[in-house]
């Protein structure tokens, strides 16, 4: 009867224990927490925020501006005069206190329709701090979905090098028999095991590849760095996707080309503000004022010892630009340029976009292709290895033709796990120029 040794066990169970004790993370909590901590993110809806914060206040720009003042001053003065007759008079310590008070109203009642036209601006503006905000959530789900299906990726091709470390200690062990039994050549045992160490060598690679993965995975997530988890094995694919559905309406969808529009709204209202610094100002004024002085001594007996005065005031003002230098047509001029410059840009954003849709839409529709080849092609390849492994134990095949098997074989294999993957990131880039990646 076998002993087991009572450490090895310990150490067995541990390891199986810490294995299974790994948290398991699905794309869709992976995406959910990095909506939730993801620091781009963050930083556009702080910049949302302050837009919103504006929008507020928007309704500000119809109500009066009010300002109130208020001062005291003690004076102590000494005075000398002469008078026209020659007369001389001089007094020191002079004492006196004065105080002030006014308040000041200002309602501006007609600019030429520019606080209209500010208000309106301030609505686009909040509603392009929205639409900054979804295209960074959608660029960071898109982000998130690639670099997660990644690590399944890297796992499937560490699957696949332990499938060959299990074909390469096959081969050590039956070249090593071969040669115990002087049907084999030391060669053979050698070569053998090279090939075993290289793909051990390219096992521990894969392993260091995956947890950097994990830790990219981390950061977009913004949790902490060397958090552990497991993710699936697989990668679950939609095939159905059409290009007429990813076009249509893609223009009331794509973050990109909303915000271009929403940029040349900003732009027209810009332009309505500057045409109307070229119409009168009316605006209401009002004031209060109040003023009181104390002398406690004067030099001059006609001069009064106490004075207090208050009241209030109001009219009218009307500010009309005459000429200030072309400064007004110059800045309608600036603002019709940006104008052109915004349609311009989307325009240029709608061809980009739509070039984009189709190349993703054909990379797409080849990486479909290409998967069900290497479907079929990976059968094949392992069909082949077997036959040849067989082949090889009676001694009818030689290490080459079993060397050149399993190296189709493990190409059939990376370019499966190619085919995948890639197929998965057109089907995320469509969704992501569509802008419905998440609803």
């Amino acid at each position: 009867m076998t002993r087991v040794n009572p450490v090895l066990l310990v150490i067995l169970l541990c390891s199986g224990f810490t294995a299974s004790a790994q948290r398991m993370l699905t794309v869709e909590e992976a995406i959910a927490t990095a909506l939730q901590n993801n620091y781009d993110i963050q930083l556009s809806k702080n910049d949302s925020m302050v837009a919103a914060l504006d929008y507020s206040y928007r309704n500000m720009v119809f109500y009066p501006t009010l300002n109130a003042t208020a001062s005291t001053t003690w004076n102590n003065n000494n005075q000398r005069q002469t008078l026209a007759d020659g007369s001389k008079r001089e007094q020191n310590g002079l004492r006196s206190h004065n105080s002030s008070a006014s308040a000041q109203l200002q309602w501006t009642l007609f600019d030429g329709l520019k606080m209209f036209a500010t208000r309106d601006k301030a609505a686009q503006l909040v509603d392009l701090g929205s639409l900054a905000v979804k295209q960074q959530v959608v660029n960071t789900v898109a982000n998130v979905v690639n670099t997660y299906y990644n690590i399944v990726r890297q796992k499937q091709q560490l699957k696949a090098v332990e499938e060959q470390i299990a074909l390469n200690e096959e081969r050590v062990r039956l070249s090593q028999y071969k040669l115990d039994i002087g049907t084999g050549a030391k060669p053979d045992v050698l070569q053998s095991k090279v090939d075993l160490n290289a793909q051990k060598s390219m096992k521990l690679e894969q392993l260091t590849l995956i947890d950097q993965l994990k830790d990219q995975l981390n950061q977009a997530m913004n949790t902490k760095l060397g958090t552990v988890f497991e993710v699936s094995d697989s990668i679950p694919l939609n095939t159905g996707l059409g290009l007429g559905d990813i076009q249509l309406d893609i223009e009331k969808t794509n973050p990109s080309l909303l915000i271009a529009q929403k940029n040349i709204n900003i732009a027209q209202l810009t332009l309505k503000e500057r045409k109307a610094e070229r119409w009168p100002t009316v605006s209401f004024n009002s004031a209060y004022n109040y003023s009181r002085t104390n002398n406690q001594t004067v030099i001059n007996p006609f001069s009064t010892l106490f004075n207090q005065s208050n009241g209030f005031n109001y009219g009218l003002t009307a500010s009309i630009p005459i000429f200030n230098g072309l400064n007004a047509r110059r800045l309608i001029r600036q603002a019709q340029l940006d104008i052109n410059f915004q349609q311009l840009s989307f325009e240029n954003q709608r061809s980009i976009l739509g070039l984009s849709v189709v190349n993703a839409f054909r990379v797409y529709e080849q990486q479909k292709k290409t998967l069900a080849l290497e479907e079929e092609n990976i059968l094949l390849a392992r069909e082949n290895v077997d036959i040849v492994f067989q082949t090889y134990k009676l001694g009818a095949a030689t290490l080459v033709q079993l060397r050149e098997a399993q190296n189709s074989l493990e190409d059939a294999n990376n370019r499966l796990i190619a085919a995948r993957y890639a197929t998965k990131l057109s089907e995320t880039e469509l969704l992501r120029l569509k802008g419905e990646i998440i609803k």
